[in-house]
């Protein structure tokens, strides 16, 4: 499974984040702590900083190549400062048929669209499924699809459930324009008769608001996925968040600073950034939690999800 890291909050440097950590995102490349596979596909970021030019525009960053060999990366990350960012390391079956390619790489942001969405799971029988997906997608959306994956089939799906996909929306719509699609495929699931497990963890960000979702369509149904197929353990499932004042080393150790209702930062990852898991909260299977932002104050929201 992919790895996905997603920020909102006060500025702050991006190798803060992706290097600097016990459990660096970068290192996640090839040392999760959570999941044994690598993540070999590549890597891409987005970053949105409220101070610069065009703050709605954020700075983008994708390349095939190994992040912990990227050295373009590295730069980057420290000099780069950032209010919020989604960052994600692809994983792909060890298979030939696996397609490596920058049109593939997380996160996606469709030209015009202001949501952005980076996926860590995998639809079952995703090449039958997008056939029954096409009629669900506005026309212009699906037009905009340049790669060959279910994340991106799935984020044209999401922006097409959006009144406005250009707009700049809300956490509770972009929360709900979320939970309409994951129906959507619970639905096309039912009618073609996919029963299998397909985990489904999803994040957004448009630079103001973040949502994720920790879900797994078919919990617990494991047939049809091979002999050799051994179900995950339920933390590599989960989702994991933090919120205080401000991340950084404190006292020798990666954390996030205490802050109770003055919080002004939050990170939701795949896993946590540090061996340390105190400060860390683990995001209940089948739910969805936001962050919104007022008076630049981000506040976190848990909904129970029931979409099958």
């Amino acid at each position: 499974m992919c790895r996905v890291l997603a920020y909102l909050g006060e500025p702050i440097p991006l190798e803060d984040l992706l290097y600097k950590p016990d459990v660096s995102f970068v290192n996640q490349t090839h040392q999760a702590a959570f999941y044994t596979r690598l993540n070999l596909a590549g890597s891409g970021l987005l970053a949105w900083d409220a101070r610069s030019e065009r703050p709605d525009l954020p700075f983008a960053y994708r390349s095939t190549q190994l992040a912990i060999y990227d050295r373009n990366l590295r730069a980057l990350a420290a000099k780069v400062r950032a209010t919020s960012l989604l960052a994600h390391l692809r994983g792909v079956p060890y298979d030939t048929r696996a397609i490596i390619h920058e049109q593939n790489l997380h996160p996606f942001l469709f030209e015009g669209a202001r949501l952005a969405l980076a996926h860590n799971g995998q639809l079952a029988r995703f090449d039958e499924m997008k056939f029954a997906l096409l009629p669900k997608i506005r026309p212009e959306i699906a037009r905009a699809i340049k790669g060959t994956t279910d994340s991106e089939w799935f984020y044209a799906l999401l922006l097409s459930q959006l009144p406005d996909p250009c707009a700049d929306l809300g956490a509770l719509d972009i929360a709900r324009g979320v939970t309409s699609a994951l129906r959507i495929v619970a639905g096309i699931r039912r009618e073609l008769g996919i029963r299998t497990f397909s985990p489904m963890n999803l994040f957004l960000s448009d630079g103001n608001d973040l949502v994720a979702v920790c879900y797994t369509y078919g919990l617990g149904q494991f047939d049809g996925l091979g002999d050799d197929f051994h179900p995950p353990e339920e933390r590599v499932l989960r989702i994991w968040y933090t919120i205080g004042k401000s991340y950084g080393q404190y006292d020798g150790e990666w954390r996030m600073l205490s802050a109770d209702e003055d919080a002004s930062s939050c990170i939701i990852a795949s896993e946590p950034l540090t061996r340390d898991h105190g400060t860390w909260h683990a995001v209940p299977l089948q739910h969805l939690v936001y962050v919104k932002r007022a008076d630049d104050r981000p506040s976190v929201e848990l909904v129970p999800l029931d979409v099958e």
